[in-house]
């Protein structure tokens, strides 16, 4: 995972922008906020949560996957991705 540890500055200020969506959704439902008003919270907060992870798969598949010199390690690692993005989907 060195990506990871690569791009944590990143990767830190999406997390904070997650947490900045999510404490407004909160906000929101503590204010009696119109229910359109707390869907579009809703959408903010899954959209900030999907840049985080399309960043880190990203990275993930870039290093691990494509740049993986092991063809039974690439496999892995793509089997992994796939079980990932198929309960992701869900």
């Amino acid at each position: 995972m060195a990506h990871v540890n690569r791009d944590k500055k990143k990767l830190l200020a999406r997390v904070r922008r997650v947490a900045g969506q999510v404490a407004a959704l909160e906000t929101a439902l503590e204010s009696d906020a119109e229910c359109v008003d707390v869907l579009v919270q809703i959408a903010a907060a899954k959209g900030a949560i999907h840049g985080l992870m399309m960043e880190v798969l990203s990275g993930h598949l870039l290093e691990h996957v494509v740049a993986e010199t092991s063809a039974t390690k690439r496999a892995q690692e793509a089997d992994a991705l796939l079980a990932l993005l198929k309960g992701y989907a869900k």
